[in-house]
């Protein structure tokens, strides 16, 4: 009896960890990131098939391109998580649910332009989110090309070119 207990102890410390690393990871991104994942979670959460709240997870590519005056054009991969807390629910803040393990991640790419670290209307900015297992080649491609073809700076470097370091 003791060994299944000190078995369930572990199994729980070792969740609120895995959660606690989770949002460490939405809070070491820079602000103008977590405005491009706080408008991906919006997104989700308005949307009518989605049933529980989701968290970010972890960042697969990010790239920014800096124009000037305070302008940024920026570009997020990122996968969130669902969580145990129902769509709706009285939790006054995501990042408190814990993560479920029965649902599959979210892929989200988004793309957007920031003025003095606010994200602007225009060009639109570009959020797509779907299951990971449903992402497909095509959709990839589009991802892609939707974000290389905003109108940027004319003769910079398209915002997907720019390859940042990982950390």
């Amino acid at each position: 009896m003791k060994m299944a207990a000190g078995l369930l102890l572990l199994v729980c410390a070792g969740a609120v960890l895995y959660s606690a690393q989770a949002q460490d990871a939405y809070d070491g991104l820079p602000d103008d990131y977590k405005k491009g994942v706080d408008l991906a979670l919006e997104e989700l959460k308005l949307h009518p098939g989605v049933h529980h709240h989701f968290r970010f997870l972890r960042t697969l590519d990010k790239s920014d391109i800096e124009s000037g005056f305070g302008v940024k054009y920026l570009y997020h991969h990122f996968y969130l998580k669902p969580t145990r807390c129902a769509k709706g629910s009285t939790v006054w803040n995501a990042q408190a649910c814990p993560f479920r393990n029965d649902r599959p991640l979210i892929n989200c790419a988004v793309c957007y332009k920031t003025v003095a670290g606010q994200i602007e209307s225009l060009p639109k900015p570009y959020v797509h989110c779907i299951q990971k297992p449903r992402l497909t080649e095509d959709m990839r491609t589009t991802r892609t090309a939707h974000c290389k073809k905003m109108n940027y700076n004319s003769g910079a470097p398209t915002l997907l070119a720019v390859s940042m370091p990982q950390n």
